[in-house]
């Protein structure tokens, strides 16, 4: 049997920045997780204290004002420990909690680090269920996941069949994280991960697009060419309000929508094919 029992992580200490820096490994030391940013703000993950690195780091950049820092468990951060995860025909486990007793079943390997994405939220099992119906009905050989995350969208898309998949994510930690699971997965001739706008990547040639995203870039996607140019179509992230606008705006394309998913009213997926 192998098992590890923990993660590798333990203790999580993050220092909130305002400003963007360079996330050279080099620049923050050995015990230096990732840098996790949004808009004009950094978010540093360490495995230990490290409030002399980022003294020295503040020192060289004086564009950069520490804001706060905390100290949490890595299952706090998380928010719970899923792994082992049955979603469908497929089974979620961490590299550290691997285990010949895991249920038979199709095994993705997910190390999320620090990055939201471990397969419990609700969209994810009701994309992953989409998935498997799409190739299904349909011979799917490429796709887009846009929105990436940790890139367990794309590696079930892998394991279903296709054979060529760009996995893109806006945030850097995002994209290196997802790339690091196409590896854990031997994925990584099959599925390419890149730092990039969803945006800028919908009008590449793919049977199937996968976002799990923002509405506000969900509505950009769907009014575009490339977008048509897909065969099929999954669509998550949305809550009610978000999910009745992009409805509408679907209903007026040639679309046809196979399936929702309504999570407790909250959470909705559409599968679609175009005409």
């Amino acid at each position: 049997m192998n098992i590890a029992a923990d993660t590798p992580y333990k203790d999580l200490y993050i220092y909130y920045l305002e400003g963007r820096i360079n996330s050279d490994h080099g620049i923050f030391g050995a015990e230096f997780i990732g840098n996790w940013e949004e808009d004009n703000f950094s978010f540093l993950f360490f495995k230990t204290p490290s409030r002399e690195k980022i003294d020295e780091i503040l020192l060289a950049h004086p564009g950069l004002t520490l804001i706060d820092n905390y100290q949490m468990t890595y299952d706090e951060w998380q928010g719970e420990r899923p792994f082992p995860l049955n979603i469908g025909r497929f089974v979620i486990t961490a590299p550290w909690a691997l285990s010949d007793n895991i249920d038979e079943g199709i095994k993705i390997i997910l190390d999320p680090g620090v990055v939201f994405g471990t397969g419990t939220h609700p969209t994810t099992h009701d994309c992953i269920e989409a998935l498997e119906m799409s190739f299904s009905n349909e011979k799917i050989e490429s796709a887009l996941d846009l929105g990436t995350g940790t890139g367990v969208l794309a590696i079930a898309a892998a394991y279903l069949g296709a054979k060529k998949i760009l996995a893109a994510d806006i945030n850097y930690l995002a994209a290196n994280t997802a790339k690091k699971n196409f590896f854990l997965n031997g994925m990584q001739d099959r599925i390419l991960s890149i730092q990039g706008l969803a945006q800028d990547c919908i009008e590449l040639p793919a049977d199937l697009l996968i976002a799990n995203i923002h509405h506000d870039i969900m509505k950009v996607l769907i009014r575009s060419e490339g977008f048509l140019n897909k065969k099929c179509f999954i669509l998550s992230g949305l809550l009610k309000s978000e999910a009745k606008e992009i409805d509408l705006q679907l209903s007026k394309l040639p679309v046809k929508i196979v399936q929702k998913w309504d999570c407790n009213g909250i959470w909705h997926t559409f599968l679609g094919k175009t005409f």
